[in-house]
Order: structure tokens, then sequence, then C-alpha cells
């Protein structure tokens, strides 16, 4: 009869980040642990309080107390607990009462890590058995982090959604339109209060760093959204730029005004002329699709002297696009006035496009 073999610091991480993802599913935030006793997996956990109305029900607490019912003792010399976040003062506690061997965790905590980064309380000498605990941070600590940065941008978004009531002469289209798109994981933001706006909700993206040197404004083609440019962003972030894709009032996750004649590219003008003053974009690299040119040139002749200058992409023919995708955000005829107000643009002449804004 064989051994189970034994679990390395990253693949045990990765169990309690699969134990993480489980309670991100059940809308609490989303850390994640497992114990294992000479280096063979036997309890994990992940954070319930919201579900057991429980304070204590931290990942750490449940995978201890999983453990302790496996080994049939409350003591468990010789284990070791691996946690996607760096313990809390109260479950640094129980780790001590548990006697474990070593605790090894992803990300740190800035704000309550009990490990060393707010206080060290393992290694406090005043505590018992303070010596016979390892600790280790770090294990797969972007990962860890990364999953708990996407819960609260998600968080941080729907807050958003609910705090801007939608105007009676305008649709929104439901969320679930977007869930899992192909190639478009990043969280949104969305504002409300730009004067031009007048209450009405504009979904953006806002992504890498924000001193970088260059800031890529990606606006989308007439019959797109910023869905359009999910295969470019990466590129651009990878670069070390900032990038901001707007959806256009109308468009995306924007508001989407019921009737054809607000969307005059006056208005649209001024809604984006003051998103990049709020967002005090400069040096503006102005990402345009091909054979939609003119209007992006349009919608930023307000700021002219942001754009340090012009990218034209030849982007997806429509015989390659994954037509649902760009299809989620109009799902009925309600939701496809800037569609049709946009289509009759066009078909005018050329000439007449500058003159109709």
């Amino acid at each position: 009869m064989t051994s189970p073999p034994t679990l390395t610091d990253a693949q045990a991480m990765q169990l309690a980040l699969t134990q993480a993802c489980l309670a991100a599913v059940d809308g609490e935030v989303p850390v994640g642990a497992v114990v294992l006793k000479d280096g063979v997996l036997i309890a994990s956990g992940r954070n319930a309080s919201i579900g057991h109305q429980d304070p204590s029900a931290h990942a750490e607490i449940v995978a201890l107390r999983a453990a302790a019912q496996v080994l049939g003792n409350y003591r468990l010399e010789g284990c070791e607990l691996f946690v996607t976040l760096e313990p809390c003062a109260m479950c640094v506690g129980a780790l001590l009462h548990a006697r474990l061997q070593r605790v090894v965790f992803g990300a740190p905590d800035p704000k309550t890590g009990a490990a060393g980064s707010v206080v060290d309380l393992l290694a406090n000498p005043q505590l018992n058995h303070q010596t016979q605990v390892q600790v280790q941070g770090g294990v797969l600590a972007d990962a860890c982090a990364g999953l708990l940065q996407h819960f609260f941008q998600q968080k941080r978004a729907q807050s958003q959604t609910q705090a801007s009531p939608l105007r009676e002469d305008a649709v929104r289209t439901p969320e679930a339109r977007f869930c899992k798109l192909p190639d478009y994981p990043w969280a949104a933001q969305y504002v409300s209060d730009l004067p031009a706006l007048a209450g009405l909700r504009l979904h953006y993206l806002d992504l890498g760093p924000r001193d970088a040197e260059m800031a890529y404004l990606c606006l989308h083609g007439p019959m797109a959204w910023s869905y359009q440019y999910r295969q470019q962003i990466p590129v651009f972030l990878a670069a070390g730029h900032r990038v901001v894709a707007p959806d256009l009032i109308g468009f995306g996750k924007s508001d989407k005004p019921k009737k054809e004649s607000v969307h005059t590219l006056g208005w649209h003008q001024q809604v984006v002329r003051e998103l990049v003053e709020r967002l005090d974009l400069n040096k503006v690299v102005l990402v345009l699709p091909s054979g939609s040119q003119w209007l992006g040139q349009a919608l930023m002749a307000g700021v002219p002297e942001r754009i340090a200058q012009r990218l034209v992409l030849d982007l997806e023919p429509p015989a390659d696009r994954p037509q649902a995708a760009y299809d989620a955000p109009f799902p009925d005829r309600g939701h496809r006035a800037a569609l049709r107000a946009f289509a009759a643009r066009l078909e005018a002449p050329l000439e007449s496009k500058a003159k109709n804004s």
C-alpha cells in the first residue's frame, strides 16, 4: 500500500486558492485555507462568516476545526496551514492554540495582518509556543492578491450600480447579459455625475498605472462597444500604458436613452470631453477603429490639446466577430436607439458629419 503523494508549497497554496474561489462564488471575501499533515491534505476551509452568520468563520478557523475532527485532537502538532491571506489576530490566536508546526500565507494584509504586516503575534516572545511556529509569506502572492482585488472591484461596481438610479427615459442592459464574455475580464467602472450626463450612467474601463506617461483612449465604433478592444488592451497594458475604454451612452454597459434624437455628435462630444477632464488624461493616444476615424476625431474635437497621437487599428471584420458578445448590450429594440441614430449618420455624406455636431 503506497502513501499519498506529499504536496509542495505551491500545490498546497493552489488548493487554498480553489477554496478562496468557492468563497467568492458564495459572496464571501475570497480567502481559502488548507491543513496538511506530513505533506498530505487532511482538511480545508474557506471564509463563511456571511453564510454562517459567524464572525469567527474565517478560512483558517474553518480549516482548523475540520482538521481537529479528522485527527480527533484539538492539538494539531506536526501540521501545516496554508492560507491565501495573512491571518488576522483572531486567527493567529487559534493557530497558536492548535500548536501548528508551520503557517504559510499568500498575500500580505496591510490592514489587519497579524503575521508581520500590522503586528507579528507569531513572533511575540511573550506568547507561549511562538518559537515552535515557522512562518512563511508570499507563496503565490500575486494570484492570491489578484483574486481579492477582483472581488472588491466587483463589489465597488455593484455599489456604484445601486447608487445610480435609472432615468425614466432610458434603459439599462441587465448585468447577466455580460456574464462570461470571452476575453473581457476587467471590472466595470461607472460615472453618472458629469454635467452632460444629467444622471445617465456611463461605463468605462480604466486600467494600468495612473501615472503612466501615455494614456491610450480607446473609442469604439458606431456599431460596437468597448469589447471591440479586448485583444488590444492587454498589449497596451503589457507595455506599461494606462488604458481607458469608455462605452458611449447608448452602447455597451452604459445607459441607453430610448429616443434616437438624443444622440447628437455635439452631446456625445461633450460627454467624452468631460470624462477626459475628469480622469485628467493627458498625452492621449487616441485609438480608433479603421472606418470610424471620423467619429473618434469628432468626439475628441473639444480637447485637441490633450491628444499626443492617433492610432488607427484594423480590428476583426464582422464575419469573424463573436456576434453574441457584440450583441450582448442590445437585447431588444428599446436598447438600440443609439445604433439606429449612428447608422443614420453613417448614411449621411461624409462632408456633413462634422456639421451635424
